[in-house]
């Protein structure tokens, strides 16, 4: 019996615990997708699957409202993994381990997987409690969301019979989101030289680790440090009048989480370590003190022993110039939406090998020229850099219709549940919305979801009382929901 079964709304809470159960990170969903149908065909209901493995599932209308407009409720099946460096956790093996703090609901040591995982309990639970009314109902969840939108590439126009579509993977209640950002990953790739470390050079691994990391989406805005862009700045600010070789350099695993830990293998003369310390230590007072949102960073210069070669110097500190040049946060923001982040990128993923350097960012922008503008920065910085860059699985952005009428009936059912007004907004985290219009070009959208803070982080949290709140939301929506024209 999950901790969670003392929560309210049931069965929405042990759906959830039974997700965090079956490991579900992206690509490896499997297990989670068929648990799923065969849950779906034990209650009789039509559930199948496309090509690219998304799931669907219909509801027949509660008696009495077969009439309504019908509507889809959509989540993705995947998690983002993410992991404290003290956890041992196998996010393909292991399952999520929740437990109630306070108000909240963590993991212990890992991502919640609360994105998207509330939103897809939410989905769920409305199809086993038959006392929430509703008319004709579809379920779509989709595979892969986390790394690319893959499922949402892959949906096919005309599987769907809704005109109205609930997506439930934005996260702050008492908000109602009618548009997005499109984004496209970018990736350079810089050749390497290498040569044997210098005799008598001391090798030490630079760890920079406790940043807080978070949605390179939903959480650009607010000034977190990116691990990969703060190594590198040590590198090239600090270390300048040292003598390093780099051996290795690499940093984050996701490109649209905000790195929390880098690390770097460095060869020196052994009479400059007590230097590099030092420059450590000054720099890590440095960085707290211009970085009041990070309270715990770490780092830290420990003595190492790598087999491999190191770079040569002139390789070295071209790699090290192009991170550290390499634009990272907030672009813009938008003159349209106020106080919404227009354009941004995220230096997610930094690697290497023993014959190139990879770094992998995502691009967001409400708008395309904004994404076709940092696009432009990324290439011509590869090319002062002698590096190889590509753009690919752009992705549109969801333009926002004031005149939604979903929109309507979500803002005033909220008004009359709370007697408040939400927040009509556009968000820069990006939805699968505006691939599904792209297909579905007259279907009526809109996103709705609990309160989460810190995605993409162990850190993430969901609050009890906004998941209460959101289900309420929900079931008195899909109720209100109007008759076909």
């Amino acid at each position: 019996m999950s901790e969670l079964s003392q929560l309210t709304p049931q069965p929405l809470w042990d759906i959830f615990a039974n997700i965090c159960a079956i490991p579900h990170p992206s690509y490896h969903e499997e297990a989670l997708a068929t648990h799923i149908l065969q849950w779906a065909q034990g209650k009789k209901l039509f559930a199948e699957r496309d090509q690219v493995g998304n799931i669907l599932i219909r509801k027949p209308a509660t008696p009495g409202y077969e009439n309504r407009r019908p509507v889809a409720m959509q989540a993705h099946l995947d998690m983002v993994p993410q992991k404290n460096g003290d956890t041992a956790h196998d996010f393909t093996q292991d399952p999520i381990q929740p437990w109630i703090d306070g108000e909240w609901v963590k993991a212990r040591g890992t991502t919640l997987g609360a994105d998207n995982g509330i939103g897809m309990a939410s989905a769920l639970a409305v199809l086993a409690d038959n006392s929430v009314e509703h008319g004709p109902l579809e379920v779509l969840l989709t595979m892969t969301e986390e790394t690319g939108m893959e499922g949402a590439f892959g949906l096919q126009p005309g599987w769907l019979q809704s005109e109205i579509l609930i997506n439930t993977d934005s996260e702050e209640e008492g908000k109602i989101y009618m548009g997005c950002a499109g984004g496209v990953d970018f990736k350079t790739q810089l050749p390497l030289s290498r040569e044997t470390v210098p005799a008598r050079y001391h090798q030490v691994r630079v760890t920079l680790t406790g940043l807080r990391g978070g949605h390179s989406g939903g959480d650009i805005h607010l000034g977190l440090g990116n691990a990969n862009k703060l190594l590198a700045r040590f590198l090239a600010d600090f270390c300048a009048m040292l003598d390093i070789r780099l051996l290795d350099i690499n940093g984050g695993t996701l490109r649209n989480a905000i790195p929390r830990e880098a690390f770097a293998i460095l060869a020196l003369p052994r009479e400059d370590v007590d230097t590099l310390r030092a420059q450590a230590l000054a720099y890590l007072v440095m960085i707290e003190r211009e970085l009041a949102v990070e309270k715990k960073p770490v780092l830290d210069v420990i003595d190492s022993q790598h087999d491999g070669q190191a770079l040569t110097k002139a390789c070295g500190d071209r790699l090290i110039a192009l991170l550290h040049a390499m634009p990272n946060g907030v672009v813009r923001m938008s003159d349209d939406a106020k106080g919404v982040v227009e354009t941004s990128l995220n230096v997610g993923i930094v690697s290497t090998d023993a014959d190139k350097a990879e770094i992998r960012c995502l691009i967001r922008s409400l708008i395309d020229s904004g994404k076709l503008q940092v696009e432009g920065m990324l290439h011509a910085l590869g090319r002062l850099a002698g590096a190889t860059t590509v753009a690919k699985g752009s992705y549109p952005g969801w333009n926002p219709d004031s005149n939604s009428p979903v929109m309507h009936v979500v803002r005033d059912t909220y008004r009359q549940l709370f007697n408040k007004t939400p927040n009509i907004q556009v968000i820069h985290a990006s939805l699968e919305c505006g691939l599904f219009k792209k297909l579905y070009p007259d279907m009526d959208m809109v996103s709705i979801g609990p309160t989460i803070t810190s995605p993409h982080s162990p850190n993430e949290q969901v609050h009890i009382g906004s998941v209460d709140r959101y289900w309420t939301l929900l079931t008195a929506l899909l109720k209100a929901i109007p008759v076909k024209a």
